[in-house]
């Protein structure tokens, strides 16, 4: 079992902690540890010692925004510890600060030798992913130059230029090469009689494309102090229920996190913005579909995250066709990268269009921004983006040549294309995958909705009485055949999706709850589905299953074949109460309400599919985000669906 790791996070940054406050560097894993910014891992070792060994955590780290631990140096029953050590982390934009207080336990002057091993590899996420690949990278140079008061690593390979300074207060009294690249930073401290010494530890990251070094908070304290006033800033106002506790302190939990997980953006203008990331560890930047959802469930309450992803995501929008990148004009980006490899296409992702969802969520979010803040304003700032999208539905999309939105494999990037993304997510009930082309059947239902939607607009905003006729009637037609072509009869349950052949992909999926949540079934066929989805094989206790049980392609710790998402219940919830199965809707709710609670508060991305009556506690799904924005605002939109109750 490899040591847990700590998250702490800060808009586009973040570092990975051990237990005893150190960044090992090791690669591989669940979860890389480290500092990381813009994608790039600018400390990968921060290793402490005391007198030439390493401390055991006497209290270790524990969750919060800000890194605490009291550290020992080793030793047995009889030989009580010569010093203490108390250790606090916190991370800024692009920085990371560490206060050491070093307190001795003898009677008499002493002195303690303390070392910190620091390196920076510069090592692009994507490197550090499981997934047996390797990058070339030509013409690296790395560099190590010693400060008066630390030291400063650097990077470069072409035009591509990254940097990490660490520097202390009072200055190392040496500087030592390892044999590594590694540096270490070493202090003589000379203790009074159960004296104490401090230290201020202070690092900066500049990132490629970084106009200047980030402001280093002075201390832990400091930078703890700014993101609780973040926080605090963020959730005030929201009417959190008095009559469920546990549901307001999910809600809580919820818009903390999403305070700090927004990143950077820009948008058509060049605007600064800033927009929810999908998560951390490994995603902290903007995904198209992740973004949208996270807007739309905290839009009653939060509107400025959609005023904010809409422009950013009409910046990205493609213009052209891109055979490495799945670009075709109108089409809304999946996912942004800045690391090294986007930048010199090693990997697909600097802008990547892989989702067949993202263009069909941005137009619904468009319109139920405008209908929720009754501001037009950027539906009439976004009318080309958004009839740019329609023109993606009905033509690359796949709409009109094919009745349905579709995507294709992409050999160099995703094979799924719908919101279960990873291989095999897409499957029959044994197990099977479609060949060609792939028509989900959740994506229909964000199809339907975009169109109705945007008629709506093209009507009330745009003054364009004939594109809203032409838009109406295309969903209208599209209700029609989804509810021909996709329903099995002997289920009495729509299929996940159809194969190039037309032919049924037929395992019981939970993508059925977002055909409630769009409103694409009638209400005879909607009322089946929901009551379905809370029978045993897919109601596990915690949520709705993503594969109900008992088909052979359930694995409850599959990412997608078994698994419980919250984000993927709270949309249930949402179309449950759509259709009036308000009893269905609070039962979903509290499933996961419950599991927040278990977890102090927090939902993660993922949880197993286990049942909650063999398993009295939520199990983990073992390479989940930790903080995932879908998940902190999906105990909002259980608020809308269902009050507090």
């Amino acid at each position: 079992m490899t040591e847990r790791h700590h998250l702490l996070v800060h808009g586009g940054t973040f570092a990975a902690v051990s237990d005893g406050g150190d960044i090992s560097g090791v690669r591989g894993g669940s979860s890389p540890d480290g500092l990381f910014v813009r994608d790039a891992r600018h400390l990968s070792r921060w290793q402490l010692t005391v007198d030439g060994a390493v401390p055991e955590a006497l209290t270790p780290v524990a969750d919060g925004d800000t890194a605490r631990c009291v550290l020992v140096p080793r030793g047995g029953r009889n030989e009580p510890p010569a010093y203490t050590l108390f250790r606090e982390q916190a991370v800024a934009e692009g920085a990371f600060v560490e206060a050491l207080r070093v307190t001795s336990n003898r009677p008499t002057p002493t002195t303690v030798r303390i070392a910190v091993t620091a390196d920076a590899d510069f090592t692009d996420q994507f490197e550090l992913r499981s997934d047996h690949r390797t990058y070339a990278k030509t013409g690296v140079v790395r560099q190590r130059q010693v400060l008066d008061d630390g030291v400063e690593f650097s990077y470069r390979r072409g035009e591509w230029r990254s940097r990490t300074t660490v520097t202390s207060e009072p200055a190392p009294d040496g500087v030592e090469e390892t044999g590594t690249g590694a540096r270490r930073l070493v202090w003589s401290l000379d203790l009074e009689p159960h004296g104490s010494a401090e230290l201020a530890l202070r690092v900066a990251a500049r990132p490629h494309g970084a106009a200047h070094d980030p402001p280093v908070p002075a201390s832990p304290a400091v930078a703890n102090e700014r993101l609780l006033a973040l926080e605090g800033e963020f959730a005030e106002g929201v009417p959190f229920p008095t009559g469920w506790p546990e549901l307001a302190a999910a809600c809580a939990r919820g818009l903390s996190d999403l305070a700090v997980l927004q990143v950077p953006a820009r948008g058509p203008d060049g605007e600064e913005l800033r927009v929810p990331a999908a998560g951390v560890p490994w995603f902290l930047t903007l995904l198209g579909r992740d973004a949208l959802l996270t807007s739309l469930f905290a839009l009653p309450y939060r509107p400025q995250l959609a005023a904010a992803t809409l422009p950013a995501l009409a910046a990205t929008q493609a213009v052209e066709v891109g055979a490495d990148t799945v670009a075709q004009p109108g089409k809304i980006v999946h996912e942004v990268r800045h690391g090294e490899l986007a930048h010199f296409g090693q990997v697909p992702y600097g802008r990547y269009y892989g989702s067949v969802d993202a263009t069909p969520l941005f137009l619904v979010l468009l319109g139920a921004y405008t209908e929720q803040t009754g501001d037009a304003a950027l539906a009439r700032r976004l009318e080309p983006n958004a009839r740019a999208a329609i023109g993606w539905m009905l033509d690359h999309g796949g709409l009109t040549s094919r009745g349905y939105l579709v995507y294709r494999a992409d050999g160099g990037g995703l094979a799924n294309q719908n919101w279960k993304d990873s291989p095999g997510a897409i499957c029959s009930a044994d197990g099977s995958r479609p060949s060609g082309p792939v028509m989900a059947a959740g994506a229909q239902g964000y199809a339907y909705d975009a169109l109705r939607r945007t008629a709506h607009l093209a009507r009330t905003v745009w003054d364009d009485e004939v594109y809203a006729a032409l838009l109406e009637q295309a969903a209208a037609d599209l209700r029609d055949r989804f509810q021909r072509d996709f329903w099995m009869s002997g289920h009495a349950f729509p299929a996940l999706a159809l194969d190039g052949d037309g032919r049924h992909v037929d395992a019981l999926a939970s993508d059925a709850g977002h055909l409630l949540w769009s409103g694409l079934l009638d209400k005879e066929y909607g009322e089946l589905v929901g009551r379905r989805l809370l029978e045993p094989d897919f109601f596990s206790g915690w949520g709705v299953r993503t594969l109900a049980s008992g088909q052979s392609a359930y694995h409850p710790l599959s990412y997608h074949r078994g698994s419980v998402w919250p984000h993927d219940n709270a949309l249930i919830a949402l179309g449950l109460a759509r259709y009036g199965l308000h009893d269905e809707a609070r039962t979903v709710a509290h499933g996961l309400v419950d599991a927040a609670t278990a977890a102090g508060h927090r939902l993660p991305e993922v949880i197993a599919g286990y049942d909650r009556e063999t398993h009295a506690e939520p199990v983990p799904y073992p390479h989940a985000c930790v903080r995932e924005s879908r998940s902190a605002a999906a105990p909002l939109a259980l608020l809308t669906a269902v009050g507090g109750a």
